[in-house]
């Protein structure tokens, strides 16, 4: 849901910063890696040495560069094959990172082994879920499917963070890692039961 209606809103709150951009030559594939790299580092610095307020809102101004890439890749009718290869790929980089960082701050500072195994566990789930979606398409079916999707992961394991990093007890962080780990691994049953019946639809017509 959050896939669907924000990305419309940030378009057009981004629109004039993508326009400027461009008027300076600046390429979408320079946002794209750029933003990823302040993913990256700021979830694997900030994160496990416990700045877990700084450190979301960091990681989110990075994440919403993945709109202005895609709008300032519309304005100059760049958007393409690559462009959204270079896009997907970077994502998952950036969306490990996030939870590599969290599992490396609660098994250290926050001294929680349980958000820790969780957090890495809906790091592996959460690869799982986008390569069963590119291994569909790969096949030429869909897989977009799914109650857990990225845009939903990000907001909620942040908003966690964060909120653990005001105050609240380490317990919150817990319960949405467990919770987004059962969401994940329903999103993959989906993915597979739908990928089982397009491939059994085509058995059927093919002599």
């Amino acid at each position: 849901m959050l896939s669907r209606y924000a990305r419309a809103v940030m378009a057009a709150v981004f629109t004039p910063v993508a326009r400027a951009l461009v008027r300076r030559g600046v390429s979408p594939d320079v946002v794209t890696v750029l933003g990823t790299l302040g993913v990256v580092l700021a979830a694997l610095l900030l994160l496990p040495a416990g700045h877990l307020v700084v450190g979301p809102l960091v990681i989110t101004a990075f994440v919403l560069s993945d709109t202005l890439d895609g709008v300032m890749a519309r304005m100059t009718g760049r958007s393409g094959p690559w462009g959204a290869f270079l896009d997907s790929t970077l994502d998952r980089v950036g969306d490990a990172a996030i939870f590599l960082g969290v599992a490396l701050w609660s098994l250290g500072h926050g001294a929680s082994p349980a958000a820790g195994v969780l957090a890495l566990v809906c790091l592996v789930l959460g690869s799982v879920v986008s390569y069963a979606k590119a291994r569909a398409e790969g096949l030429g079916m869909t897989a977009d499917v799914g109650i857990a999707a990225r845009a939903d992961r990000l907001v909620a394991v942040l908003a966690a963070t964060f909120f653990v990093g005001l105050g609240a007890p380490t317990l919150l962080l817990v319960v949405v890692l467990a919770v987004l780990a059962v969401l994940s691994a329903v999103t993959v049953g989906q993915r597979v039961a739908t990928v089982r019946r397009q491939a059994s639809a085509l058995a059927r017509r093919t002599p």
